[in-house]
């Protein structure tokens, strides 16, 4: 049975390789293992040593302390109305969201916010 701490574990380092655009492939290269272990360790079906783990932040460019943030949230944060996940860029959706987002030119991504605030106000 999978602990809690390294099911958070592994979505940090899903979080943090999705971030550097790295594949799984390429993080395992980095660190010296098969790929498959690193979807083991994304999972959490398998723990991360604590020799590896300052592998892998060596190879995201993080501290090890990276893949204990928020640990002791609450999984929902609540404000106001709305429900935002706290492991929000845990989802490869929103991620990719995010990353296209930035990669709009300034001006036309202060112009998309305008439209999503005033989309969200409406919902």
């Amino acid at each position: 049975m999978t602990h809690p701490v390294d099911v958070h574990v592994g979505k940090r380092i899903r979080h943090r390789r999705w971030l550097v655009a790295m594949t799984q492939q390429q993080l395992a290269e980095k660190v010296g293992i098969k790929f498959q272990q690193i979807q083991k360790y994304e999972t959490g079906a398998n723990r991360v040593s604590a020799s590896r783990l300052w592998d892998i932040a060596d190879a995201l460019d993080v501290p090890v302390s990276f893949f204990f943030e928020g640990i002791e949230e609450n999984p929902v944060q609540a404000n106001g109305n709305d429900a935002v996940p706290a492991d929000l860029l845990g989802d490869k959706e929103a991620l990719d969201l995010v990353r296209s987002y930035y990669a709009i030119p300034e001006n036309q991504r202060r112009r998309l916010f305008e439209l999503a605030r005033v989309l969200s106000d409406v919902a």
